[in-house]
């Protein structure tokens, strides 16, 4: 996993590199200063040096302490940089790898949970690595150095440390290998805690209407609980370790000065040696006490760089295909037994054995009920799922040969879940060609019957839409996305009930709009209602996966069930 995440490092080496170097400036002084502090000890005081050898070793500790301060605030930095760096490249290659899922990937990982891992297990792993960084160098080579100090004055006061190393070692093993199961856990209940909040905020207006505000809050408060109860399970084992380092660090300071005392004593040492080896031996009980804080942030970390991995590691199944890139010769769509699972399983086909030729330029209009997998249907025209059998053919070549870019951008696609971000409706309709002159943006408005409502704002196509466009009526927003799908002049459309929110005169006004601009272009339009179908070249009747008819309006009114009853069902409801 750190062989993953080291080539993120990337252009902030030089951070990572100056960080050790400044450390080891710091540790050095930290290490000297104790010693200059004995020497006046045992040499100024008890000796004979006087106050001109303790002014002279107390300034020399003043300089010492600045430097020490001054490579350790440059540390800080240094690491602070290199941190952020590192975690603003993995966020971007992250949010890189999710752009390159399919809808497969992403239902796989969940909206929720690759956002908790672009955040709180990014952060997790950021937080580690400035430790690691900063606080796994100056740890061990501050142990290192004052365990030699501490030998140096007295060989025999050191078992005593060499005997509280152990104990700790097996201690945070201990603890280190029941936690980190207990992090993953947390992680999850993150995840289910991210979702709780991402949906309530999405259907925010379905939560008012129906007044449905005091479920969502215990709801929310039913997940919250479940973070936090995950969460003390994971850190009360965690927090032990502070206790253990305490109870060593002082136990040893104790057995230190009565042994190091009856020496002093029977005079086989020097107070001020005393005083340094206590000193030495703080810092190495503290630089133990940093190593375990590492370890445990390891641990924590751990379940968040497995989870980043995972996205990393992740490979889409739609990827570009490997016979050139042929370009998109015309609209034309051929499925050949073609079946699809979402699942993958054979038991489960959301199409099955689909036989079905579509003609450049034709209007096709496709209807069925509620689970029939229309939209399944036209998914597999741009690649959005790739066929679990058979072969899609657009244009004369297997979807699978073309460059995602190419087959896309001659692809336009409405869904029925109509998205618009934040920005202008300008800047919004310019996702279908970010080249689009102002006539070009006006004429696929028009067509789309949505000039009018535009032109009526006081800031026109400069009106700023709210997240998600909350600032248009729901057919206002099917009207945009339509318009932003004429942009691109695709030799393919794709209306995926996307005209439901819109009223018939002016469903009528956009279809004739299309027969009258869009001749070259084969549009296929999935619709409820059969008025919106009914003059199509070619009407398709979906039901459970399979086509159960194709051919005009009038064909299937004599040779389709279905579909007569249906339009029977439509016209009875209009005249009531």
């Amino acid at each position: 996993m750190i062989k993953k995440l080291t080539p993120f490092i990337g252009e902030y080496k030089k951070y990572v590199i100056l960080t050790p170097v400044t450390i080891i400036g710091e540790v050095l002084m930290e290490i000297l200063i104790p010693f200059v502090m004995g020497r006046i000890l045992d040499v100024g005081i008890n000796g004979n040096g006087g106050i001109p050898y303790i002014l002279k070793m107390g300034g020399l500790m003043f300089i010492m302490a600045a430097f020490s301060l001054m490579f350790g605030a440059l540390a800080g930095k240094f690491a602070a940089a290199a941190g952020m760096g590192f975690a603003k490249n993995i966020r971007q290659k992250l949010f890189d790898k999710v752009q390159d899922f399919s809808f497969k990937n992403v239902d796989k990982f969940s909206t929720a949970s690759l956002v908790t891992r672009l955040t709180t297990d990014v952060t997790n792993t950021q937080n580690a690595f400035m430790m690691v960084i900063r606080t796994a160098v100056r740890a061990p080579m501050l142990m290192i150095g004052a365990t030699i100090m501490a030998m140096l004055i007295n060989l025999k006061l050191s078992v005593i440390f060499f005997i509280a190393i152990p104990f700790l070692g097996i201690a945070l093993y201990l603890i280190g290998s029941h936690a980190h199961p207990r992090f993953q856990r947390m992680l999850k209940k993150y995840d289910s805690m991210n979702a709780s909040v991402q949906e309530n905020l999405i259907g925010i207006r379905v939560v008012k209407a129906f007044v449905r505000e005091r479920h969502e809050n215990k709801k929310f408060e039913a997940s919250a609980d479940d973070v936090r109860k995950a969460q003390l399970f994971a850190e009360k084992l965690v927090i032990l370790n502070n206790p253990i380092m305490q109870f060593t660090m002082y136990a040893s300071i104790v057995a230190i000065i009565w042994f190091g005392g009856n020496m002093i004593i029977k005079g086989n040492m020097e107070t001020g040696q005393l005083s340094s080896f206590i000193s030495y031996v703080t810092q190495i009980l503290m630089s133990l006490m940093m190593i375990s804080f590492i370890f445990i942030m390891c641990v924590i970390s751990k379940a968040s760089v497995t989870r980043i991995v995972e996205v990393l590691d992740e490979q889409s199944d739609i990827t570009d295909g490997n016979n050139g890139d042929p370009d998109v010769e015309n609209g034309s769509i051929i499925f050949r037994n073609v079946s699809f699972s979402y699942t993958d399983s054979p038991d489960n086909f959301a199409l099955d054995n689909i036989n079905l030729e579509i003609k450049s330029g034709e209007t096709v209009g496709i209807i069925g009920g509620t689970g029939s997998s229309k939209t399944s249907l036209v998914q597999l025209i741009p690649r959005l799922y790739d066929a679990s059998a058979g072969e899609v053919i657009v244009g004369g070549h297997n979807v699978r040969e073309y460059k995602l870019e190419t087959l896309r951008n001659q692809v336009s696609m409405v869904l029925q879940n109509n998205v618009l971000f934040s920005g202008t409706i300008k800047e919004n309709l310019r996702w279908g060609d970010k080249n689009a002159s102002d006539d070009e943006i006006i004429e696929a408005c028009k067509s789309a019957q949505a000039h009018e409502f535009i032109s009526s704002f006081p800031d026109g196509y400069d009106t700023d839409l709210g997240q998600g466009g909350v600032n248009v009526s729901g057919g206002q927003k099917q009207r945009l996305c339509i318009a932003r799908a004429l942009l691109k002049k695709p030799k393919i459309i794709i209306l995926d009930d996307s005209t439901s929110a819109v009223d018939t005169a002016t469903d009528s006004k956009i279809r004739q709009a299309f027969r009258e601009k869009l001749t070259n272009t084969t549009t296929i339009i999935i619709a409820q209602r059969i008025s919106s179908v009914c003059e199509a070249d070619k009407i398709i009747v979906m039901d459970d996966g399979h086509i159960n008819g194709i051919g005009t309006h009038d064909e299937l009114m004599k040779s389709n069930s279905i579909y007569r009853e249906v339009y029977i069902s439509q016209q009875k409801g209009s005249e009531q």
